[in-house]
This record gives structure tokens, sequence and C-alpha cells, in this order.
């Protein structure tokens, strides 16, 4: 029986790597009917097993990490430091030195074995599909294996892999694109309807979804679940930074750039994302490496004009609320629209 079927609220907490997921906020969606989710990107994997090991002290009901898959693909090295040359002003500013954009996999092969050998309920992969020797191992172990898809296409690799589960995850989500690199952009209610039409794999719907109306919506057009991370942004058990939380509570814009990390990502409008949008290169996670000292130095001090502030196009409905009440509320928020569109639907003759 999967995880999905027995969920008693169809609420995920989305992997929000960087510090806003937190155990503290998995663990209260979880307890309180939802599924929340750990972010291993961008950690050690001694990190994670820590993380992991603080969830089930603070609950006993299932949850989820999610792990960022290596990028393949060559880089062109030339861009990347040109970008460097572009940047390095702003790092002066700041008083920090540019990092080196080397590659590098993120751990995942530590990861992966970590949740092997101390095996979770859910593992959603991002950046890409699993190959098919890890969605075995981990199904062999008791875990659902999840995928991340921006694409119909990319849904129905998922399927030939054997995944349990997807995440259909619309062009209007804030943080990264989960999917793979070359994903035609797709808004979440058509892709949800085009990969429900598909495959015969529950799906989770994100993008976009940040208030019980929203949860009701995707429910309607095929999923088994909502997948929100920047309606959780605000929760105290959160580890969002308060500029960040400011961000997210503003009716700021987004867009979607590789300023930051080199790979397309959803961000609030700051000056750094007008200023090098145009200019950001292809490439994570180099760029990333190249930008992390500059980013750091803004979060630590509050500069909102340099630092990559995540967050969904729906970021102005997120609420300032404890975890659990928030998942109740959005349940029963959207208990209400369903309500209320069946009540219309009595006119429709």
């Amino acid at each position: 029986m999967s995880v999905l079927s027995v969920l008693p609220r169809p609420i995920v907490a989305a992997p929000m790597a960087g510090g806003p997921s937190t155990p503290a906020l998995a663990a209260a969606v979880s307890a309180a009917g939802g599924l929340g989710f750990l972010a291993a990107g961008m950690i050690s994997a001694d990190r994670l097993v820590a993380d992991v090991a603080e969830v089930r002290a603070r609950t006993d009901r299932p949850f989820g990490v999610n792990v960022f898959l290596p990028t393949a693909g060559a880089v062109d090295e030339a861009a990347v430091r040109a970008y460097a040359e572009r940047l390095a002003p702003e790092a002066r500013r700041h008083g920090v030195t540019l990092g080196e954009p080397r590659g590098g996999d993120d751990g995942y092969p530590a990861k992966l074995a970590a949740l092997l050998a101390d095996p979770v309920p859910v593992v959603s992969f991002a950046f890409g599909l699993p190959d098919p020797a890890a969605v075995a191992a981990l199904r062999e172990r008791g875990t659902e294996v999840w995928a991340t898809v921006n694409s119909p296409d990319a849904a129905t690799a998922a399927v030939r892999l054997g995944v349990d589960a997807m995440v259909v995850q619309g062009t209007e989500a804030g943080g990264h694109r989960g999917g793979l690199p070359d994903d035609e952009d797709y808004a979440l209610l058509p892709l949800l309807r085009l990969v429900a039409a598909s495959c015969d794999r529950p799906l989770v719907a994100a993008g976009g979804i940040a208030d019980g109306a929203g949860v009701a919506a995707v429910l309607t057009a095929g999923a088994a679940a909502a997948q929100l991370g920047t309606a959780f942004l605000r929760c105290p058990e959160a580890g969002t930074s308060p500029m960040h939380r400011a961000a997210a509570a503003s009716a700021a814009p987004t867009a979607l750039t590789r300023a930051f990390t080199g790979k397309r990502s959803r961000a609030v409008v700051n000056d750094f994302l007008r200023r090098h949008d145009r200019s950001a290169p292809v490439g994570y996670p180099q760029v990333l490496q190249l930008t992390r000292p500059l980013l750091a130095a803004a979060r630590g001090s509050g500069d909102a004009s340099v630092a990559n502030l995540w967050a969904g196009q729906a970021h102005p409905l997120a609420k300032e609320a404890p975890a659990g009440d928030l998942v109740t509320e959005l349940v029963a928020e959207a208990r209400a629209a369903l309500s209320a569109a069946a009540d219309r639907s009595t006119a429709w003759g």
C-alpha cells in the first residue's frame, strides 16, 4: 500500500534545499497528517543522516527525502569564466572572493548509500531521472521512489523506470526546475492533465499552489496530493531567513533565471537578477560554486538586492502560521472549495 493512499491529508511539503526545509518542518507536516520532506541537496551525507534521525525523534509518521541527481553534460567553461569576470565587482563590494567553479555530484553516491542503509518511507529525485539500479535498490528496501517531471515525455520515461509516483512540477513553482534541463516549460494544469491522461501512477501536483482552493483544483484535475513549498516558507519551523520571509510576504514578481546557480530557478526579482539574468550561462553546479560566497555574504548582511530568494508565483498567498495549523487550514479550505464547486455545478442543468 502506497504512502499516498494512506495519507490522512493530501498535503506534501516540498523539499526546499538551502535552509528552509528543516527536520522540524518535515516532522510538523507529517504529524499533522501530510507528508513532510527533507532536502538532501547541498548538504553532506552525514548531515542527511542526522536530519533523518531528528525527524524520527520528532514523529513516527511517514516522511520523505529529496535527492539531487548529478547533472550530466558538458559546461561551456569559457562562458562560466566570462560570468565570473562580470560578477567580480559584486564580490569585491561584499568583501568576498568568488568560488572556484568546479563540477561535482553533490555527494550523491554517499547519500544514496545512506538511504539504502537506513531506508526512509519515500525518496524523491530532482534534476533528472534516477538510474534503474537505484530505483530497484530503494524499492527492495521498502522505499517508495518518486520522480520529479516537468514534461509528458519525462513522465513516460519515469513510468518505464518503475517509479511509484511522480511529482508533476509546473513552471509556476519556486526554486529549481526539478526535471530534465531541456524540458519544455509547462504550466501545472496542462502538464497535470497531459500526464494524468497517459500514465497510471499516482501524481503529486507542484507549482503555484499556496492555498486550499489551489489544493482542491489539482485534486480535481487528477492529483493524489498537492505539493507546496513557498506556502511553508513563513512557518516558524522553517529555516527561512528574515529577508526571505519578507520577500515571500511581499507582492513582488518572480522570474525564472540562471543567474544564481546556472540552473533555471524561480526567484523573487531583485537587482542581482535584473543585472545578470541575460548573461548567466548554463552550468550547474559550476555557477553555484562560483556565486556561493557572494550569496552567503548577502544572506549574512541581509542584502535582499543580491540574495537568491526562491519563491513560486503564488507567494503573496503564503501565511505566517505553524506548519501543523497550516496543513489543517489548507485541508479545510480545500473542502470548502470543493463543496462550493459542487454547489455551483447543480445550476448547470
